[in-house]
């Protein structure tokens, strides 16, 4: 197919906006869909501002399969990258059926469009949570899977319905990315993460209590059976995360059946860490208190990222100072979100 343009849905969200942004960079055209359950227009205006592009953004869902068949008949697409789903982990556990329903039901409605107008490429926003609680760390594609909640469930609903699909029909083209924690924002401090609410993530809430918009940091469990006793993740910039999509995008082509990869830096810090080290680059307090652990939470988590830097060229540039200095910048550009 020789069409340059990427179907991105969920685009106005965190991730999807700054990918947006490094598609146009890279020559591509965009059109996205997203309901706006969770995002902004105003992410998009911005990413309008950086690029000097245009947006066709459609507000739809995608298990709206009249209104999606609609954007696929009016443009054709190269590939799609889907980002388009519910994300917080606590509230997939209160409402379980609403995370199944969109992140389920709205990816098979896609694939379904995607098949009727012969498009059978596709990236997909996987997850670090598909492993569960890893039995050993650094994580690496060929662990066991499991979940230990709802929305880890849906992730791996879904990329066992895009092996079958592949197996099924070889001409499907699937990457799907294991992403790791992302955190920090565009270096311009235009476009960012806009938590809804109390944020579910620890960089969002660290820059809140920074802000003075938040009293105090709870850390979740402070007697892991790490060298500080609180949970050690792998986080990872987002426009080092944007960018494996553009690389995944340029070598979908050659990739036939599904390829799963891991996002992230290979290296784990400790919430604690992530708090001074926060200090330290920003010179601002982060008042915090160690409460109970969080259900479903695990003591450590972090990836072994070989595997994408040999299929697609990859790996993360941005350090930890970065992730905090964008984090920051953002915080306090846009105090209000968008």
């Amino acid at each position: 197919m020789s069409s340059n343009k990427i179907l991105v849905t969920g685009g106005c969200g965190y991730i999807g906006s700054h990918t947006t942004l490094l598609l146009f960079e890279a020559g591509f055209d965009v059109v996205v869909v997203d309901n706006l359950a969770n995002s902004s227009k105003e992410s998009l205006r911005r990413v309008e501002q950086l690029s000097g592009k245009t947006v066709e953004l459609y507000q739809l869902d995608v298990r709206d399969n009249d209104a999606l068949t609609a954007v696929f008949a009016k443009h054709e697409f190269k590939a799609v990258i889907h980002f388009a789903g519910l994300k917080a982990v606590g509230e997939s556990t209160e409402i379980p059926l609403d995370y199944y329903d969109q992140n389920i039901s709205g990816t098979i409605n896609l694939l379904k469009v995607m098949q009727q107008f012969n498009c059978y490429q596709i990236v997909f926003s996987s997850s670090a949570t598909v492993y569960g609680d890893p039995a050993s760390v650094p994580i690496t594609e060929d662990f066991p899977t499991s979940a230990t909640n709802p929305y880890g469930r849906t992730k791996l609903f879904v990329e066992e319905i895009l092996r079958d699909l592949s197996r099924a029909d070889d001409q499907w083209h699937v990457i799907m990315l294991r992403y790791f924690n992302p955190i920090g924002a565009h270096q311009s401090g235009l476009i960012g993460e806009q938590p809804q609410g109390i944020p579910n993530n620890l960089m969002p809430f660290i820059s809140q209590v920074a802000a003075g918009k938040r009293d105090k940091l709870s850390i979740f469990g402070g007697d892991y059976s790490t060298p500080d006793g609180t949970g050690i993740r792998d986080y990872i910039h987002v426009m080092d995360l944007s960018d494996a999509h553009v690389k995944a995008i340029h070598k979908i082509d050659g990739l036939v059946g599904t390829t799963t990869l891991n996002i992230g830096t290979g290296n784990g810090y400790s919430v604690l860490e992530m708090v001074h080290t926060f200090e330290e680059v920003t010179g601002v307090f982060v008042a915090h208190e160690i409460v109970e652990r969080r259900a479903g939470d695990i003591a450590e988590c972090w990836a072994e990222p070989k595997l994408a830097s040999s299929v697609l060229g990859w790996k993360a540039k941005l350090n930890l100072n970065d992730m905090m200095t964008d984090t920051w910048r953002w915080q306090k550009d846009n105090p209000d979100g968008f």
